[in-house]
């Protein structure tokens, strides 16, 4: 898709990113969005490994003054990467220089896969939207917790997204999630149970409610077990789909708070197409990110907040490419938010707007 077919914004409004940087990335693998990925992935490696880059981001934004406490983690921000744009977790030094206050890396399976067959990465321009059908590529929990023995202390929170590798049963899937957690325990800050994305066969039906509770339960047993031996407790919290329809959330809700969740995190990326109807790539399969779930993650966050009283802390995602949409999720009742596909059609300058207009 080329740069030709963006929605028609004044130039004025247009940021250089927007301008410059955007065009040639759209270039890189002619055209291919993963390449670009990829290679970007590379260059913001490179610029952590430059010396007080980590601190450039925490004086965009103004430092200690948008810090936030949710589920008894300090957050210096409130706006967050999320998962899927870092899985291995390459560039963890680079992404406070944007101005992210923290970053969800994964998600991530206890076997290394490859994903799903190539292409599998895709740019709806007009749309500012994504389709993605990656299937959990990475290299493994055992490789990232070697990866973050190494890095030591980050200086921001570390969310952990942990899901069920493709040649793993379904029937077996608990054992996976709970090898996973095992493996990150002692690195991560929150833990994110993905049992929402549309990429991985029948991985959804792990929302349904006995599956959740059964998972849920081993994930904290576990995690009791880890803090006996001397590790801190960690606060699990489980992704879920905006497909579900509002009984659905309700009942998974009961789940959580019975089980002890620390939060929800409203939403995965969507299998409804109604938003981008009649775009040329409308019918490839994966799940949808970007704009046109702006409406529906805000939904589905005000029900949750509505539904729980505010007890139980939400990360809003979804849909955001302005920083008006980051405020709606907020005003819906969402704790922090996470940035993904806004990233790539914003750029960076999109973090330091949102944490700008925050109180």
């Amino acid at each position: 898709m080329s740069e030709r077919q963006l929605p028609a914004r004044p130039a004025a409004g247009r940021s250089a990113y927007e301008r410059f940087v955007r065009p040639v990335l759209y270039r890189i693998g002619r055209g291919d969005a993963e390449i670009a990925h990829e290679q970007t992935l590379r260059a913001l490696q490179l610029l952590g490994r430059i010396p007080g880059a980590a601190t450039i981001g925490a004086r965009a934004f103004g430092g200690s003054g948008l810090a936030r406490t949710v589920f008894g983690v300090r957050f210096p921000s409130p706006v967050g990467l999320a998962a899927g744009m870092d899985k291995n977790g390459i560039a963890l030094r680079a992404w406070p220089a944007i101005g992210f206050g923290f970053v969800e890396v994964g998600t991530v399976t206890a076997h290394p896969q490859s994903g799903n067959e190539k292409p599998r990465l895709f740019r709806l321009v007009e749309h500012e939207a994504v389709i993605n059908r990656m299937g959990f590529n990475n290299l493994g929990s055992a490789a990232l917790a070697a990866r973050l023995a190494a890095y030591g202390d980050l200086g921001y929170p570390l969310g952990i997204s942990i899901g069920k590798s493709k040649v793993t049963p379904l029937e077996d899937a608990v054992e996976d999630y709970v090898t996973s957690l095992r493996r990150l325990y002692r690195y991560g800050d929150y833990f994110a149970v993905n049992v929402s994305s549309p990429n991985t066969p029948g991985l959804r039906s792990l929302q349904d409610a006995g599956h959740l509770r059964e998972l849920l339960t081993a994930l904290h047993a576990e995690a009791a077990a880890l803090t006996v031996a001397g590790l801190a407790p960690k606060p699990i919290l489980v992704k879920i789909a905006p497909d579900l329809t509002t009984s659905a959330i309700d009942e998974l809700l009961q789940v959580c708070t019975g089980a002890g969740v620390a939060g929800i995190i409203a939403t995965n990326t969507t299998i409804d197409r109604a938003g981008v109807a009649g775009h040329p790539l409308a019918g490839e399969t994966g799940g949808l990110s970007g704009r046109p779930l702006a409406e529906t993650s805000a939904k589905v966050v005000a029900h949750i907040h509505a539904e729980t009283a505010g007890a139980l802390p939400v990360i809003g995602v979804g849909g955001i490419v302005d920083p008006s949409d980051a405020t709606r999720l907020f005003d819906a009742g969402a704790s922090l938010v996470q940035v993904y596909s806004g990233l790539i059609y914003r750029g960076p300058g999109l973090i330091r707007q949102i944490n700008r207009r925050l109180p």
